[in-house]
């Protein structure tokens, strides 16, 4: 029996917009996806000059904000997959925001 595998190719980001409720990110083959900024919970807690300030990396497969030491793929926004973060490292994440005070 043989098994088809189908390779996933996923556009680059060519740009983002982050507002109070979205990431809204634009895709090299003219798709612009949204999804919840539930889904990213170091962008919930940013500030908006912390969630303007972000990079492409790896030729647009990727975006990262360096404030926030948060990175998201595009092939994760695409397949809808929010971030893996455990609770455990956001709160001590938070903790860290807030000069280490709980």
């Amino acid at each position: 029996m043989s098994t088809l595998r189908a390779e996933l190719q996923v556009a680059s980001a060519q740009h983002a917009t982050v507002n109070e409720e979205v990431l809204t990110v634009e895709l090299s083959d003219g798709r612009v996806i949204s999804v919840p900024l539930a889904w990213y919970p170091r962008l919930v807690h940013a500030t908006p000059e912390e969630r303007s300030h972000w990079r492409l990396i790896g030729n647009g497969e990727g975006i990262h904000w360096p404030d926030l030491d948060e990175d998201i793929s595009v092939e994760n926004i695409v397949l809808g997959r929010p971030s893996g973060e455990s609770q455990r490292s956001l709160k001590r994440w938070l903790e860290e925001r807030a000069g280490g005070k709980s």
